[in-house]
């Protein structure tokens, strides 16, 4: 993967859009992925019908109240969005996503929201952030996993959910201990469930972490 074909192939797209990728800079320890909460972990979120009148424009709008209520965004307005890991087109993407034979690896990427930003939009036709404007669909996390935004395209419109701490969460530990163990078909995603399977051995009791070593 070369870093100038990431640059053409995803941070443009996503500068685009209004988020500005930070390369490598993933706070230590944070979780590999979100999945699996209960009702009593959500503290916030807003449903839109597609016929809702001028729909993209709502959705940012009230994507960036979440934002900023729940804690998404920190005092540079970063926070981490999760993207393929690898370099892709954003119809490769899709292509894979809908018709692969294996799962897209998927991981965070740590990104700072500019003054001018379209994530239901732009963001969700051409950076990695949906389908197409009007259906996004994505997860974000805080840097501090304090709070994780779900963001899921339905068959009658869109779905937008706050869970709060995600990696304190009961439903959220137990779907992930699930998943880090089993072994399904064979195009499960081995390398994302070794990574739970690290995330959630370093959180044992008497576990060492990497400063310690």
């Amino acid at each position: 993967m070369g870093i100038r074909e990431r640059e053409r192939k995803m941070h443009r797209p996503l500068r685009r859009a209004g988020l500005e990728v930070i390369p490598d800079a993933v706070p230590d320890g944070t979780m590999p992925f979100v999945f699996g909460n209960g009702p009593e972990d959500i503290c916030g979120g807003f449903s839109h019908r597609y016929e809702t009148p001028r729909l993209v424009e709502r959705l940012n709008e009230d994507w960036y109240e979440l934002a900023v209520s729940s804690g998404l965004l920190d005092q540079r307005r970063e926070f981490l969005v999760q993207l393929p890991k690898h370099t892709r087109t954003h119809r490769a993407f899709l292509q894979d996503l809908n018709w692969g034979g294996r799962p897209v690896p998927m991981g965070w990427t740590r990104v700072r929201l500019l003054e001018r930003w379209d994530v239901m939009g732009r963001g969700a036709a051409s950076a990695f952030l949906g389908i197409r404007a009007g259906h996004p669909g994505f997860g974000m996390l805080a840097l501090d996993s304090s709070v994780y935004i779900r963001c899921s395209t339905g068959e009658r419109g869109v779905d937008v959910v706050a869970v709060r701490h995600p990696d304190r969460s009961e439903s959220v530990l137990r779907q992930l201990e699930w998943f880090a163990s089993w072994r399904g078909t064979p195009s499960s995603d081995r390398e994302l469930q070794g990574r739970i399977a690290l995330w959630l051995a370093s959180r044992a009791p008497g576990a060492v972490g990497p400063t310690e070593r």
